[in-house]
């Protein structure tokens, strides 16, 4: 450690572990060499000059209206997201690597819902047992023979990814529905340019900046067939859902409207905007209403975020919902342990990305060894988001340990369980005592499903668990953010 201990008194009290993968620091406390130049640039900051970049960092986030729900602090519900300016560096070979797992993965998807809404072959085959499939609350029979424009279900998709201590990359979970984020990664790139003018210059990062015209051109390639020029909206619960700025922000970067259930009406199988100068059709809906909110007819009848009819007009081609109902079903963590098969079944591909080892719950087996090791697993529930319900084994009590098992028993189709896995580390500044020590991160990957194309943002959203040695990075359950940056080739 005597490198550290030479260097800026930021880094002075860093605690190296030889246990975790260090994503800046290598054995024996030496830089990276991915890491040398914004290292040199963090250390010769004076204390004062940082703060001053952190500060304004925050002041930004805030004037901008960044934040985010926790919902069980008791204190406050709205928070700033927190943003840390060490960003995260990819080199250009890693990225390769990951980008054409989360495309393979993205492609096995979109194969497996248009397979288990048509054919079913692969419940046929006995890949995935049916009951698995038919339990899940996000499969939907009314999607059942329904062809969604260009063939797509997946429009949007986030992928969670970590490293573990090996330095290899394993897929934690896939998010399908509505993953939300991607507003963070493109304000964490502005805040990062604003604070430190000309960085990026000498670093040869990728821009992640064109991502809502890249949004927007997907959207508008998957318009109905009798559509020319397609008017397209975002669809949000409203201002009081926890992801509302990234609903407001996306709709307002796109130049498109933001909308909820109460404006729009459907007349004729045709979905109308309500404007000041009278109706105007809507083509194609990014939503990020919930498949049960969507369409009170079909589902929740007291549901007020969704627009009666909504659902017949998707089913009858008169407009397109982003993503499909019923991919949630392709992002329920049981499922998620069948994506390796998914994966050789579709594709004749061994994964490029490996999942971490997942026991099924609904498997006498598996079940058998969960109950035996609760102290040494993660125990989550398929069907939640956010961090929600998940519990680490060697945090319990002994109390603690039998309510999860109990919980376990009393419906096993509903868990899941994992190793605790080593996430890899990075340097993150902590206020109380300033200075940087290593937090646990992770990834989201973002993917684009177009008529036209695969595309994944350069970058994504690298989360960072605050508290030190917790593992759980999701801001709802109080962690924050890096800038993440791809190195070009």
């Amino acid at each position: 450690m005597e490198f550290l201990q030479e260097s800026s008194s930021f880094f002075n009290d860093y605690e190296f572990s030889e246990r975790l993968y260090d994503e800046v620091f290598e054995s024996q406390g030496q830089v990276r060499p991915l890491y040398e130049n914004i290292f040199q640039l963090i250390k010769n900051l004076s204390p004062e000059a940082f703060n001053k970049l952190f500060e304004d960092a925050k002041t930004s986030f805030f004037n901008q209206g960044i934040t985010f729900a926790v919902y069980s602090d008791k204190k406050a519900t709205e928070k700033i997201f927190p943003f840390d300016l060490f960003p995260r560096i990819i080199s250009a070979p890693e990225w390769n690597h990951i980008e054409k797992g989360v495309m393979q993965r993205t492609v096995a998807v979109n194969t497996f819902l248009h397979d288990l809404y048509h054919d079913k072959k692969i419940l046929k085959d006995k890949i995935i047992p049916e009951e698995l499939i038919l339990s899940s609350k996000n499969y939907l029979p009314q999607m059942e023979g329904f062809d969604p424009s260009g063939g797509i279900y997946t429009h949007i998709s986030g992928t969670d990814i970590i490293r573990h201590s090996d330095g290899e990359y394993y897929v934690l979970e896939d998010n399908l529905r509505c993953p939300s984020g991607v507003s963070y990664v493109i304000n964490n790139r502005r805040a990062m340019k604003h604070g430190l003018i000309g960085v990026f210059d000498r670093n040869r990062t990728c821009s992640i900046l064109d991502y809502t015209e890249e949004l927007l051109e997907m959207l508008e390639t998957v318009k109905p067939k009798s559509v020319d020029v397609p008017t397209c909206v975002v669809l949000t619960p409203g201002p009081f859902n926890s992801a509302y700025y990234e609903h407001a922000f996306l709709a307002q970067r796109m130049g498109i409207e933001l909308v909820e259930g109460q404006d729009l009406y459907v007349e004729n199988d045709f979905v109308y905007m309500k404007t000041i100068h009278g109706p105007v059709k809507v083509d194609v809906i990014y939503r990020r209403v919930d498949d049960e909110f969507l369409d009170p007819k079909v589902f929740r009848p007291d549901s007020l975020l969704g627009v009666p009819g909504l659902f017949r007009s998707y089913l009858v081609g008169k407009v397109t919902l982003a993503n499909a109902p019923g991919t949630g079903v392709a992002d329920d963590k049981a499922i998620y342990t069948y994506m390796p098969e998914i994966i050789k079944y579709y594709l004749n591909e061994d994964p490029i990305l490996k999942n971490v080892r997942t026991y099924r719950c609904h498997q006498m087996e598996d079940l058998q060894y969960v109950l035996e090791n609760v102290d040494k697993l993660v125990v989550k529930p398929v069907d939640e988001a956010g961090g929600y319900g998940i519990t680490i084994g060697n945090t319990l009590t002994k109390d603690e340990i039998e309510g999860v098992k109990k919980n376990i028993l009393a419906n096993r189709r509903k868990y899941i369980a994992q190793p605790i896995m080593s996430l890899s580390v990075h340097a993150t500044y902590i206020e109380e005592n300033e200075g940087f020590q290593p937090r646990h991160v992770d990834l989201r990957t973002f993917t684009l499903s177009s008529r036209k194309k695969l595309f994944v943002l350069k970058g994504g959203l690298t989360r960072v668990a605050l508290r030190k040695g917790n593992l759980i990075v999701n801001s709802s359950q109080g962690g924050g953010s890096k800038d993440t940056w791809v190195i070009k080739e």
